[in-house]
């Protein structure tokens, strides 16, 4: 990144308005993106019970966390369908098609009919609710990116911190949901009734992204650029380094995420912890997201992406195993939700940056291919199946440290991307 913090001259103040309303449309489908997906890792307990029965429990949230993985292994191809779109006919026209997908993927989910209406079928319902949503985020995070970075006149890491704040949004709204239902509703309400609220909650931010959407302009780079055929194909045959080393780098931050969501589950199942308790922390992380993101992009047009990115992934070598031994030596809602809030830090100071520098790294003709296609399969390979591996891992070694090892292994991944950005894509 070469952006800085001081203010162009040239820059109107109708530019500066253009890109706060940037800001509002992109973030909509952010929200409902993450809002939908964390809701759903955080009930996982509640909807293997209801979607996938089964005697021992662990069977049932393999399977739902196996359905939450499948919907991953369809964002590629969503990423390449609708980031094309994007880099051809607008990052407008895009976004339109993704929140429309998206709404329709959340409402699905929360009008579902369980296991004990239909059998085996409420699973079926439950995994297309999924791809629909797998596929519309497939291209959402790398258009609406492009479309905010696109219409940001300077200060470009600051504006693109804002796809990080509002992911922090989601993890609020998600886990304050979380938290309100699991302590003023009894079991049996909220496995009745209780868990649809906050999907249906979601699915009707999606009417008011739409409507956003449709008031903006098209981007002025991409009215400028050169139309090619086929970015898909010019992304791998020509950026090929650029797609491996940017999915690397988002391997972290996305890992971050759903260690974070985890940890209800965790809480739950492995340290005998109330139902409320793993929200608390997920609260406390979502606003330290939402609130520090920001800062750190300010931070990072000053001096550059990848050195304060490098931060994150080389503080979570050194504290990953640390803190999850402290959790589990001191299984308390305390100390869960201190970890949670360390994780929250970590993320942010790591994901602020992110989203300027992905964009940095693509021309602007195969910008939205490039970033969806990248950030998806960084999100697929060390995020989407996260939940699922976390679960299997500590299964299969009877050991709760388990995840610690993981996270460690994505955040030298990322640092390996991180350094081949520096070095051989020259961004600092």
């Amino acid at each position: 990144m070469t952006t800085t913090a001081t203010t162009s001259p040239e820059v109107t103040a109708e530019q500066r308005a253009r890109a706060k309303r940037a800001v509002i449309a992109s973030s909509v489908g952010n929200v409902l993106e993450w809002f939908d997906i964390i809701v759903y890792a955080s009930f996982a307990v509640v909807i293997s019970k209801l979607f996938f029965p089964s005697a021992d429990g662990i069977t049932g949230l393999l399977l739902t966390f196996g359905t939450f993985a499948l919907s991953y292994l369809i964002r590629p191809l969503g990423a390449m369908v609708l980031g094309s779109y994007g880099d051809k006919a607008g990052r407008k026209k895009a976004l339109t098609v993704t929140i429309l997908l998206m709404t329709l993927g959340t409402g699905l989910m929360a009008f579902a009919p369980t296991a004990a209406s239909i059998g085996a079928w409420a699973g079926l319902v439950i995994l297309v609710s999924r791809l629909l949503q797998g596929f519309s985020a497939g291209g959402e995070f790398g258009t609406s990116t492009a479309f905010l970075i696109e219409h940001a006149p300077d200060r470009k890491a600051f504006y693109g911190s804002w796809q990080a704040a509002t992911q922090g949004a989601s993890m609020f709204l998600a886990s304050a949901f979380g938290f309100g239902l699991n302590t003023l509703l009894s079991q049996d309400s909220l496995e009745s009734w209780g868990w649809r609220v906050p999907f249906i909650c979601g699915m009707l931010i999606g009417p008011v992204g739409l409507y956003i959407r449709a008031k903006m302009e098209e981007t002025p780079e991409f009215v400028e650029a050169e139309v090619i055929s086929s970015p898909v194909t010019r992304t791998f045959t020509h950026h090929w380094d650029r797609v491996l080393s940017a999915a690397g780098i988002v391997g972290f931050a996305s890992i971050s995420v759903y260690l974070i969501v985890y940890m209800p589950t965790f809480a739950v199942k492995n340290l005998a912890l109330p139902s409320y308790s793993g929200y608390l922390g997920g609260i406390i992380a979502g606003l330290v997201t939402l609130i520090g993101a920001p800062y750190v992009g300010k931070l990072a047009d000053r001096v550059g992406c990848v050195k304060v990115m490098t931060v994150a992934p080389a503080a979570a070598i050194v504290l990953g195993w640390p803190l999850f031994k402290f959790l589990v030596a001191n299984p308390s809602v305390l100390s869960l939700t201190v970890v949670e809030v360390i994780f929250g830090i970590i993320l942010a100071i790591y994901f602020g940056p992110l989203p300027a520098l992905l964009a940095e790294m693509f021309p602007t003709n195969i910008r939205s291919t490039g970033m969806s296609i990248s950030y998806n399969i960084g999100v697929t390979v060390f995020g989407g199946f996260a939940p699922l591996i976390l679960t299997w891992l500590i299964a299969q070694t009877g050991s709760l440290l388990a995840p610690s090892y993981y996270y460690v292994v994505v955040a030298i991944v990322s640092l390996i991307g991180l350094t081949v950005a520096r070095t051989r894509l020259g961004h600092r």
